[in-house]
């Protein structure tokens, strides 16, 4: 089979998984079934047929409208469908075919659950954060000789998170972002996801700086679309960003 067929399959695949994450991003913060409640028009409860599920393709063909009650239809929903499918064709050409692969691809689908929901509520589903921590077990099983830089990784930003946490009296940070880095540490090792750190807290001053001028957004900041960006970032380039710095330092 082709690079081109291979990659077909995968951004297909992944825009059908786009769309359960737009179920999860309805559903979640409302405490709300995500398995068994039959998907429906959130403006007129009608049940959706499965012609009416067809990832971009049926928004495209309703032209963005519900087909009972002609209300519009979110951009979320294709948006997160397309996102979803050119992240997996992203991980896997990066990382090849290999079942690291997979497990990056599960970590960036409950990323965008984490950026979107939090951005939205200022809340991260705890599911999220286990499935994760399990992707980081998965992991370690996948990397036994190296089983202590996962270790080391779940305590290392959470731990100091927590601390913050317990210093501030919980207004410095949230119990959902302490849980999301422990669980991401797990995953990515405590090299990676203190780089991540770093590059969320850079994305979060920067962009929440800019939409505080541009467009008068308050201080409280959600940061945990930034720290997934930084995962993301490392989860992908982390070690090679990390070996280009140490050369660059010792160069200097």
């Amino acid at each position: 089979m082709g690079a081109i067929a291979v990659y077909g399959m995968i951004f297909l695949f992944g825009i059908m998984i786009g769309s359960f994450l737009n179920v999860c991003i309805l559903r979640l913060p409302e405490h709300e079934d995500i398995v068994f409640t039959p998907s429906h028009c959130t403006s007129c409860g009608h049940v959706l047929k499965w012609y009416e599920l067809i990832p971009l393709v049926s928004f495209a063909i309703q032209g963005g409208r519900c087909r009972n009650c002609k209300e519009k239809i979110s951009l979320q929903y294709p948006v997160i469908e397309f996102l979803n499918g050119i992240i997996y064709v992203w991980i896997f050409a990066v990382k090849g075919i290999i079942s690291e692969s997979v497990l990056f691809c599960i970590c960036a689908s409950v990323l965008i659950v984490v950026a979107v929901t939090d951005f939205r509520t200022y809340e991260i589903p705890f599911g999220c954060n286990i499935i994760i921590g399990i992707l980081g077990i998965l992991r370690i099983l996948l990397d036994l000789q190296h089983w202590y830089h996962y270790v080391i990784g779940f305590f290392t930003v959470s731990g100091l998170f927590l601390l913050v946490y317990f210093i501030t009296k919980g207004n410095g940070i949230g119990g959902g972002d302490i849980k999301l880095m422990a669980a991401s540490g797990l995953l990515l090792g405590w090299q990676n996801i203190i780089l991540a750190l770093m590059l969320g807290s850079i994305a979060g001053s920067v962009i929440h700086l800019t939409l505080m001028k541009l467009k008068g957004r308050g201080r409280v900041l959600a940061f945990g679309p930034y720290l997934a960006l930084g995962i993301f970032i490392s989860m992908l380039y982390g070690n090679e960003i990390i070996s280009w710095y140490l050369a660059w330092l010792f160069q200097s």
